[in-house]
């Protein structure tokens, strides 16, 4: 009987990618990466997975890679993620509906990462959301401010990990940043679109889903604006009951506007005076560390459970406990070139930690972008109680230090 196989296209080495990797040994599969370039993901050397060239982009390449794969494997499903180019999730969808394995809709998954397109159809179906506007043109995008009204958010029609958003409270961070995203190729599509949308102010949370049942609620928040970079991240939220409902019901239409509702989704909402406003849909499992502190937090694995539903098996989301995790994201001040790291040891002995990470080795350069480039680590604990978290948070990264010396100035 040919050995059952599970193609993963693209990877992530910060995120969720080992995961999947090990996730899918467990369930007794062997992970295939298919990848342009498969060297971009250290795990996949360090834990021996078989790895393809392949161009990612191309769709028919792709098909054929497969069919090739399906001489020697049984395919029992596909899926896959990117850290920086969210029509993945599309290709995976068609590469699906081809081979006819489960998966999403590959239009549903399509008009969610276009951001405007989401946005509108959201609007339309009456789900709460910021005001926005589209842009076409630097012109558009001041007209569409002064109709949206000062501060104002700028986002590329496609992206992720907030690279290409930043918020604009006045004229001239509005011109500046206009002229970066129109001019600096971060929109890079023949028809550039920006959503120019008004600033939804409030706490930040994010509504996990598979199929329709919210998982459970994840609370966060930012680093300083003018950009959207993660800092700190707890599950689960601290909600009352009617916050929890209100968010579940939110999330639950936009399954419905959106025709969603296979397998996993992410839904970006805001607390605001109106209650909850929906920033961003996101047809997959949410980015890492998300999955690790749902399952620190609750049991659910939810990787695991998403492979289950990705090869056609029946998911178990029952929690088997009730704690609290969190992760804080190690964030660096200034540009410059990485010194040293150090305390990374002491604090994963803290008791409590489950994890210190570091992206970074020293003599690294670094260059700050506004986006999820900038992180250089994390650090996640958990404990049975939401005040014993923020403690045990706070300790293990008052244990990690580093040093950064700036670039030399240009006229040194």
């Amino acid at each position: 009987m040919p050995t059952r196989a599970l193609i993963l296209i693209e990877g992530h080495s910060r995120g969720n990618g080992l995961r999947y990797v090990q996730a899918a040994r467990s369930l007794g599969l062997h992970p295939i990466t298919l990848s342009t370039d498969p060297t971009r993901y250290d795990y996949l050397a360090t834990e021996r997975s078989e790895a393809i060239q392949v161009h990612t982009d191309d769709l028919d390449m792709l098909i054929g890679e497969c069919s090739r794969l399906r001489s020697s494997y049984d395919i029992a499903g596909i899926t896959g993620f990117s850290g920086d180019d969210e029509s993945v999730y599309g290709t995976v969808a068609k590469l699906c509906r081809h081979f006819d394995l489960p998966g999403p809709n590959p239009a549903s998954v399509e008009r969610c990462y276009d951001k405007c397109v989401q946005r509108q159809l959201l609007a339309e179906a009456g789900v709460p959301v910021p005001a926005f506007r589209i842009a076409t043109s630097a012109t558009d995008v001041e007209t569409a401010a002064a109709a949206v009204g000062l501060p104002v958010v700028l986002k590329p029609a496609f992206g992720i990990g907030s690279i290409g958003v930043r918020l604009c409270s006045n004229i001239d961070e509005l011109a500046d940043h206009k002229t970066y995203l129109f001019r600096g190729g971060h929109i890079g599509r023949s028809s550039p679109r920006i959503l120019v949308e008004e600033f939804a102010q409030g706490p930040y949370y994010c509504a996990n889903m598979m199929g329709d049942q919210v998982i459970g609620i994840v609370a966060a928040d930012f680093s300083p604006p003018p950009h959207f970079v993660y800092r700190e991240t707890t599950f689960p939220a601290v909600l009352t009951d009617d916050e929890h409902k209100r968010i579940t019901d939110v999330s639950r239409s936009c399954l419905r506007a959106l025709d969603l509702g296979w397998g996993p989704t992410n839904i970006e909402l805001r607390w605001t005076k109106r209650g909850p406003v929906v920033i961003e849909v996101n047809p997959r499992l949410a980015g890492a560390p998300d999955p690790q502190l749902v399952q620190l937090a609750y049991g659910v694995d939810l990787i695991t459970e998403h492979i289950k539903v990705t090869i056609g098996e029946e998911w178990n989301l029952h929690r088997r406990h009730s704690h609290t995790a969190a992760s804080r994201n190690l964030v660096p001040d200034r540009d410059g070139t990485l010194d040293w790291t150090g305390g990374e040891t002491e604090a994963a002995a803290v008791p409590g930690v489950a994890e210190v990470k570091l992206y970074v080795r020293s003599r690294t350069p670094i260059v700050r972008k506004g986006d999820f480039r900038d992180l250089i680590g994390r650090v996640v604990v958990t404990s049975p109680s939401h005040a014993r978290t923020e403690a045990i948070l706070q300790r293990a990264v008052d244990l990690i230090d580093w040093s950064i010396t700036p670039f030399p100035a240009l006229n040194e």
